[in-house]
């Protein structure tokens, strides 16, 4: 008997802060309904206030947006 699969990682936050400015960052990046982000998914972010473009990985369950585990 194999395990059940894992849950899906939590939808990716729709704005981050910027780095820069500290403007708000939000989510250029789209996909399918059949095919959600996954972890190790790129992000991309663009800032409306210094319009920045922020690429960020999908982090996986035990990390943060940094990248560092919880």
């Amino acid at each position: 008997m194999s395990s059940p699969p894992p849950p899906p990682p939590p939808p990716p936050d729709r704005t981050i802060v910027c780095v820069d400015c500290g403007g708000t960052a939000h989510l250029l990046t789209t996909w399918p309904s059949d095919d959600p982000p996954r972890p190790g998914d790129v992000l991309v972010y663009r800032c409306s206030d210094c319009l920045d473009r922020w690429d960020v990985v999908m982090p996986d369950g035990g990390e943060d947006a940094t990248g560092w585990a919880d």
